[in-house]
C-alpha cells in the first residue's frame, strides 16, 4: 500500500505540473464511503475556478492548497493513487489503473481539468481512501494527530533514543504508530529493522544506544533513497529486504533465510540469523511456542479509521485478529494448530472479513461435542440393562 515515498512522489508530480493553474472542470464521485462529509455537488462548487497554489503532505496524507480555502485532502488508504494524464507518476501493485482503461478511470473519486487542459485524478480501486474538503487540514483529524513526518521533521538521534527509552511496546508496532512517527508503513518498518539488525519484537525501551543510532540511520537512509527515486522499487538497492519479502513462503536475502511472523497485527518479514532478540525479550520468547510469538495487537498504521480498514483488508482482518472468534472456535480443535502458525504467511493477501462465517460453518459440525454425545448414548444402553438385570434372570 502507499507509504511516505509513494505519497511524496505524487505530491512532487503535482508541484511540477499543476501549480499556478486554475481548476476549470471538476467531477467528484458519488461515493460517500470515500468522499467524506460533503456532497459531490458542494465539493465541486467549492473548488471550481480556484487556483492550485501548492501540494502539501504529512505522513501518508496529501492536500492541495488552493488560493482560498477549503482545500481537497487525500488519505490514501490501501490503494489511493494520483494520476496526471500524460505524466509518469509512481504506480504500485494494488492501486495501478491500466492505461487501456477509460479516462477518467471508473475508479476516479476526484477529477479536475486545469485551464491549460492538464487533467488530474485521484483513484481508489478498493474504496478505503478518504477524500475530504477541509478549511485547515492540519488542524483536524487525521493530520492533527500525526507525529513528526519521517522525511520533513526527523528527530535528532538523541531525541529518537530518548523517545524509544520511554516506550514499553515492541519496536515494529511503535514504528507503525503514526502518532510516533508519520509516514512509515509495513514494508519500510521491516526494511529499517532489517538494516539496523533489530528483531521486530524487541521492546523499544530495551534497545541500546548503538541500536537506536543504527535504527535512526536506517530510517533516514531508506526513506531518503526511496523518495529520491520517486518510490520506483526497481531503483531500490539490490540488497534490500524489500525485493524478497513478498512471497507466501520464506525466501532468502543475501543468502540468509527470511521468516514471517505477526507483529503489530501485520505480516512481518525478518532475518532470524541477523535480527535476534536480546535480554528479557529473548528469555520470554524462549518460553513460548514459536507459533505464538506474534504480537496480536492492532497496528496503528495511520490515521484514524484508515488503520483499521487497512489492517482488516491488507493483513487478514485486524478485527478477526483482535476478537478472533472464528479462529477461537478453530483453536479448540487439536488438528488446526499448524494453521495458526501458517496464517502469518497468508496475511498480506487474505481477505479475512469473508472467512469467519465459512470457518464456523466448517468447524461446528466437526466440534468435539458431536461424537462424544453419540458415544454416551451407545454406552447408556448397557447401563440401563444393568438396571433391569433381575428381570433378565427369569429366562
Amino acid at each position: 500500500m502507499p507509504e511516505l515515498p509513494e505519497v511524496e512522489a505524487a505530491r512532487r508530480a503535482i508541484e511540477d505540473n499543476c501549480i499556478g493553474k486554475k481548476i476549470k472542470r471538476v467531477i467528484i464521485a458519488d461515493d460517500s464511503k470515500v468522499i467524506d462529509g460533503i456532497s459531490p455537488s458542494d465539493f465541486q462548487n467549492s473548488v471550481l475556478g480556484k487556483t492550485i497554489v501548492s501540494a502539501r503532505r504529512k505522513g501518508k496524507n496529501l492536500w492541495l492548497e488552493l488560493d482560498s480555502p477549503p482545500f481537497p485532502s487525500f488519505q490514501f488508504g490501501m490503494a489511493g493513487a494520483i494520476y496526471i494524464k500524460g505524466v509518469a507518476v509512481t504506480k504500485y501493485k494494488r492501486s495501478a489503473v491500466k492505461d487501456s482503461e477509460e479516462w477518467p478511470s471508473k475508479y476516479s473519486k476526484f477529477f479536475v481539468e486545469l485551464d491549460d487542459g492538464l487533467e488530474l485524478s485521484f483513484t481508489d480501486k478498493r474504496r478505503f481512501a478518504k477524500v475530504r474538503l477541509l478549511a485547515n487540514p492540519t488542524s483536524v483529524r487525521p493530520i492533527s494527530e500525526l507525529g513528526p513526518d519521517a522525511l520533513l521533521e526527523p528527530m535528532t538521534v538523541d531525541e529518537f533514543a530518548e523517545s524509544l527509552a520511554k516506550k514499553k511496546i515492541t519496536i515494529k508496532p511503535l514504528l507503525l504508530d503514526q502518532g510516533f512517527i508519520s509516514g512509515i508503513g509495513n514494508w519500510i518498518a521491516d526494511e529499517v529493522l532489517y538494516q539496523a539488525r533489530i528483531h521486530p519484537l524487541q521492546t523499544a525501551s530495551s534497545l541500546s544506544k548503538e541500536q537506536c543510532e543504527a535504527l535512526h540511520t536506517s530510517i533516514t537512509e531508506v526513506i531518503q533513497h526511496a523518495v529520491q527515486v520517486s518510490a520506483d522499487s526497481k531503483e531500490f538497492p539490490v540488497e534490500w529486504l524489500f525485493h524478497f519479502r513478498w512471497g507466501k513462503k520464506p525466501g532468502n536475502v543475501n543468502g540468509k533465510k527470511i521468516n514471517f511472523i505477526t507483529a503489530g497485527g501485520r505480516t512481518t518479514a525478518y532475518v532470524p540469523e541477523l535480527q535476534k532478540l536480546s535480554g528479557k525479550d529473548a528469555e520470554k520468547a524462549a518460553k513460548v511456542r514459536p507459533g505464538k510469538r506474534g504480537v496480536k495487537s492492532k497496528e496503528d498504521d495511520g490515521d484514524g479509521e484508515e488503520d483499521e480498514q487497512e489492517s482488516e483488508k491488507e493483513d487478514g482482518s485486524a478485527k478477526l485478529k483482535k476478537g478472533q472468534k472464528s479462529r477461537g472456535v478453530r483453536g479448540k480443535k487439536p488438528a488446526p494448530k499448524t494453521k495458526t502458525e501458517d496464517s502469518d504467511e497468508e496475511d498480506d493477501d487474505a481477505d479475512g472479513g469473508d472467512d469467519s462465517d465459512t470457518e464456523e460453518k466448517v468447524v461446528k459440525p466437526r466440534g468435539r461435542g458431536t461424537k462424544p454425545a453419540i458415544k454416551r448414548k451407545a454406552e447408556e444402553k448397557p447401563t440401563s440393562q444393568v438396571g433391569k438385570k433381575p428381570k433378565g434372570r427369569k429366562s
